[in-house]
């Protein structure tokens, strides 16, 4: 396992994957979006017309296919069976199919599987996603749980995908971040909850830089602080 090992979870919309990537930089630490690895494989579920309500149909897409992620500075490749998908899956029907798979615990067990893989091959690691410091890393070094206002998580989630050609309408973006805050919180595998010795850092009033900066101050005194 790697040497240092920080998870960032939280809903959609609190930036926990910019955060991540730019924190990653910063250390000096690979990154995982464990986003992308959910949406690879509802991506390769829908492209097969598998029934994305039978969890059977989607271990087998799961096992069927050779699902390839690497780190890089600009964020997470994303293959399947050597072609590159790493577009394809942040559509946003893809992204919100993607709580079929999140909803899945036989599916959510081989995805963790191939977190902690992706973990082992690398000295340091900063992972996100909903459940890296509750499940896949318990034991990580350093955890945080980032969160927001709903209205604010929702007007970036609208800028994002305007800045992809999309426009969706903002009351149309939070209806959907609000049902998959509720799917992700109450699903009996792996739902979205800080854990119990998590930071939980608020970024309703904080731009990316400084929410980067203040996770970058926590992580170098909790380490400094244990050396």
């Amino acid at each position: 396992m790697a040497d240092l090992i920080v998870t960032i979870d939280g809903p959609a919309g609190s930036g926990k994957s910019t955060a991540a990537r730019l924190l990653a930089q910063e250390l000096g630490a690979s990154f995982l979006d464990t986003g992308a690895m959910y949406r690879a494989v509802t991506f390769a579920a829908v492209q097969a017309g598998v029934d994305l309500s039978d969890e059977q149909k989607l271990l087998d897409v799961l096992h069927r296919h050779r699902f390839q992620f690497s780190s890089h500075a600009g964020g997470m490749f994303v293959a399947i069976d050597d072609v590159d998908v790493t577009e394809q899956i942040r559509s946003p029907d893809v992204t919100a199919k993607a709580r079929f798979i999140a909803s899945a615990p036989k599916v959510r067990e081989g995805l963790v599987r191939m977190q902690r893989e992706f973990a082992a091959g690398r000295r340091k690691i900063v992972t996100e996603g909903r459940d890296q410091g509750t499940v896949a890393f318990a034991d990580a070094d350093v955890k945080f749980f980032l969160t927001a206002d709903p209205a604010e998580r929702a007007r970036r989630r609208q800028a994002e995908l305007q800045a992809k050609g999309c426009n969706e309408s903002l009351e149309q973006i939070r209806k959907a971040i609000e049902e998959r805050d509720g799917s992700d919180r109450s699903r009996a595998v792996g739902p979205l909850k800080p854990a119990e010795d998590a930071i939980v850092v608020d970024t309703t009033e904080l731009t990316i830089k400084q929410v980067v900066a203040r996770l970058v101050e926590l992580v170098t005194e909790l380490l400094q602080n244990r050396s």
